[in-house]
């Protein structure tokens, strides 16, 4: 591979299996060279070992728990100080449809610090260095389930919160050549399912896209510049109605009196 087609370094999460090891095999594919992160090391080894032999990249695996502070800060200082990073994919998540009365306190909260608070630590790492460079990106992978409550609130909490926070970061951004992006997959043919304690089989076929189509159909919303990226919308304009009410909505939200339906 050429110097002028490296890109600089992708950082995966949740690179061991499904979205994330795509997302490694087509960055590879692309030119980049790659900082691997999951929980299962043995995985991760396997992923690294077969993309330097594919693409003659370099591949740096990180085994770390994202659920873990000590294993977050320890991630944040291996990539903060990485000039050669140019891309960050939070892709590392934690599903389940558990209900707030019953959910177990504990995997609620690992559910809380994988799928906001790493994903925020880990880009807050890297943004000052890609703005220094004025170069690079950060994907962050949410959810169609970020506009639907009925999944569990818990887990729907977490990917809307993923949406507010990457918009927000897209118009931080702007003006500069970082590119930000939400990515909003629907139901993915990955062992998330099986890992979140649901069987993938139970959904109707005509709704469940692959891995492989998820990823490049993203890849594509990020070369064009996409703040926020639904692969399986057909009509973009729906996407620009909704976002375009939501903010027309949002001005109509403040007064110096409370609404005269409130009036006793």
């Amino acid at each position: 591979m050429s110097a002028e087609n490296n890109k600089g370094t992708a950082v995966v999460t949740g690179a061991s299996s499904g979205i994330g090891a795509v997302y490694a095999d087509r960055l590879a594919g692309q030119g980049y060279d790659l900082v691997l992160v999951a929980r299962r090391a043995d995985r991760l080894e396997e992923l690294a070992e077969k993309l330097r032999y594919a693409y003659k990249r370099k591949v740096s695996v990180v085994a770390a728990d994202l659920a873990d502070d000590n294993d977050v800060r320890r991630v944040e200082q291996a990539i903060a100080g990485d000039e050669s990073v140019t891309l960050l994919v939070n892709n590392a998540g934690i599903g389940g449809q558990a209900v707030v009365a019953t959910a177990d306190a504990d995997a609620a909260e690992r559910m809380i610090k994988v799928n906001t608070i790493a994903l925020t630590r880990l880009t807050r790492a890297v943004l000052p260095g890609l703005l220094a460079r004025d170069r690079g990106g950060i994907v962050n992978i949410a959810s169609v389930l970020a506009f639907d409550t009925s999944f569990g609130g818990i887990y729907s909490g977490t990917k809307a919160y993923v949406v507010n926070f990457t918009e927000a970061l897209h118009r931080e951004v702007a003006g500069t050549n970082v590119t930000v992006q939400a990515v909003l997959p629907g139901a993915t043919r990955t062992d998330f399912w099986e890992l979140a304690g649901t069987d993938i089989d139970s959904v109707p076929k005509e709704i469940v896209m692959t891995a492989d189509d998820m990823v490049d159909a993203a890849l594509v919303g990020l070369a064009r510049g996409e703040a926020v990226t639904v692969p399986a919308l057909a009509d973009a304009a729906k996407l620009d109605t909704f976002l375009g009410a939501r903010q027309v909505f949002f001005g109509s939200l403040h007064a110096d009196k409370p609404a005269a339906r409130y009036a006793g």
